[in-house]
């Protein structure tokens, strides 16, 4: 039998025997291999020499296992660390300083393994990383990262908002008008570099594990970036389809609107033929901010061009991880391109393309090489001309903008 069918069949044989068992049975196999037998098995069955050299003693004294035999002998086995060295638990005491809610029994500590022992190793403990891990964890302390949660200071009119919101979507959704909710992805680097999470892949021979393995470059450097991919996505919230126009330039708010052009050519117009309005929700910052006079200009254009009012929604400060986009659309995208280097701009739109959910998601990707010029000033004359009619509530953030 070869080396490595022999490695595979031991693996399999110690997750079945028991510790007596699995000494006898290796024992059984260096003599079965005769002189350099115990180094062979060894090295194949991942097992120490001490172990065989025990389970040939056993052999020939006659000890081997029986059903109902104890494993060890009364006492065996190593002895607990806090019980060889009984002012341990003190001195770390001492060393964590903890911290923790006192109305739980979970704790924490801010200091590493390494500098943990490094203290209790200067005032006289012998101890190995591993211990303090299980002490650590026997004691209730646990590995504590950073939450998001804190969203800021919330607006006093948040909840109205919300309320404000869902009305507006029952309303368009009874007429069969379009729900959209906007707003730009993460921008990637396009390029050879590590995108985050893990994929399944087949294991290999052993030994030829890394041949499966994807190489990307060790630095994240923009200088070795090919680009920079800017997906701004729309997400249709009746239809349940995504489209995403990833752009090469900047993220302003005429290549915002550019994208809400390219999905009603592209989708809005041949799935709402009959379409009196459109309902847009969306941040309140950014390139569809609130207070950027550059996005309502460039949406009255596009108004103008489709002749159809559109509605705007924004979110309160604050609140932007409540836009549906984020949930319905960018997480999956999110999920389907984990652990796969976005090399080009071509490998960027078919992950986004192949976007699906058992629930029905479908997503459209396009291409914008446009170029979008910044610092662009709109006048106040320019804003005034707006065909702008505000909401009596907060109408900075509830608005709609009609054809001139």
């Amino acid at each position: 039998m070869e080396e490595s069918a022999l490695a595979q069949q031991y693996d399999r044989l110690y997750g079945i025997f028991n510790e007596k068992q699995w000494r006898i049975y290796v024992a059984l196999e260096a003599s079965r291999f005769g002189s350099g037998g115990s180094s062979k098995v060894a090295r194949l069955a991942r097992v120490s020499r001490t172990t065989i050299r025990k389970g040939i003693r056993e052999l020939e004294s006659g000890h081997t296992y029986q059903p109902g035999d104890r494993i060890r002998a009364v006492g065996g086995g190593r002895k607990k660390v806090v019980d060889m060295d009984k002012t341990l638990l003190s001195d770390l005491d001492k060393t964590l300083f903890p911290k923790g809610d006192p109305m739980t029994r979970l704790l924490y500590t801010s200091k590493s393994v390494a500098n943990i022992k490094k203290a209790l190793v200067a005032v006289g403990h012998v101890i190995a990383d591993t211990a303090i891990r299980r002490l650590l964890l026997s004691l209730h302390y646990s590995l504590k990262p950073n939450k998001k949660n804190i969203e800021g200071k919330s607006h006093p009119d948040r909840d109205v908002q919300f309320t404000h919101i869902n009305a507006q979507c029952k309303l368009f959704e009874e007429n069969n008008n379009p729900i959209l909710s906007i707003d730009c992805k993460k921008k990637e680097q396009i390029g050879n570099f590590r995108n985050n999470g893990k994929e399944w892949v087949k294991r290999g021979q052993p030994g030829r594990e890394r041949e499966n393995e994807t190489q990307v470059n060790a630095y994240d450097f923009r200088s070795l970036a090919q680009g920079l991919a800017i997906p701004y996505g729309i997400y249709d919230r009746l239809e349940k389809q995504g489209f995403i126009n990833v752009g090469l330039d900047h993220d302003t708010a005429a290549f915002a609107v550019e994208s809400l052009r390219r999905w009603w050519k592209e989708c809005g117009s041949k799935l709402y033929l009959k379409a009196s309005g459109i309902l847009i929700t969306a941040d309140g910052g950014g390139s569809n901010g609130v207070r950027n006079r550059l996005w309502k200009r460039e949406l009255q254009r596009f108004v103008n061009e489709i002749n159809i009012p559109i509605t705007l929604c924004h979110f309160p400060p604050a609140t932007s991880k409540w836009n549906v986009i984020e949930h319905q659309l960018f997480s999956f995208i999110s999920i389907n391109w984990r652990a796969k280097p976005l090399t080009s701009l071509a490998v960027i739109l078919e992950l986004i393309s192949h976007t699906t959910t058992k629930s029905g998601l479908t997503v459209t990707a396009m291409a914008d090489t446009n170029h979008y010029q910044t610092g662009i000033r709109v006048t106040d004359a320019e804003t005034k001309q707006l065909n702008i009619q505000r909401d009596d509530f907060h109408g900075e953030w509830n608005y709609t903008i009609s054809p001139q």
